[in-house]
């Protein structure tokens, strides 16, 4: 199984994208490269490099569901306090599941929820 390329939207604290990356997931932050794009400009890129995009933006779930060209989003309804139970809650999501791509992710503190975007 290969491992998804990740966009981390600017919410994602650097510690996550840390432990990511040391975990041996290609991600690009938004911090890094642009900040202050706005959500449509997050989505382009997501799409043009085909990543998922991960995010606290309950937004980015509403667009999911109305853009079919989205490659992906996981969306963290985790209270964003602890950067490092969210990054280890996310890896063990991305370890688990087998394709992350077209798919809305819902990732709580006891579930996760999968959504497929398309068909």
């Amino acid at each position: 199984m290969s491992k998804p390329r990740l966009l981390a939207d600017e919410n994602i604290p650097k510690t996550v994208i840390k432990i990511l990356r040391e975990k041996g997931y290609n991600v690009i932050a938004i911090y890094e490269i642009r900040p202050g794009m706005n959500d449509e400009e997050v989505i382009e890129l997501a799409i043009k490099e085909s990543r998922i995009i991960i995010t606290f933006d309950k937004e980015f779930g509403r667009i999911a569901l109305l853009n079919p060209n989205i490659t992906g989003i996981i969306l963290l309804r985790i209270p964003p306090s602890n950067p490092i139970y969210i990054a280890e809650r996310l890896v063990s999501v991305l370890e688990k599941i087998d394709n992350l791509y077209n798919k809305l992710v819902i990732i709580r503190r006891r579930s996760i929820k999968i959504i497929p975007l398309r068909t």
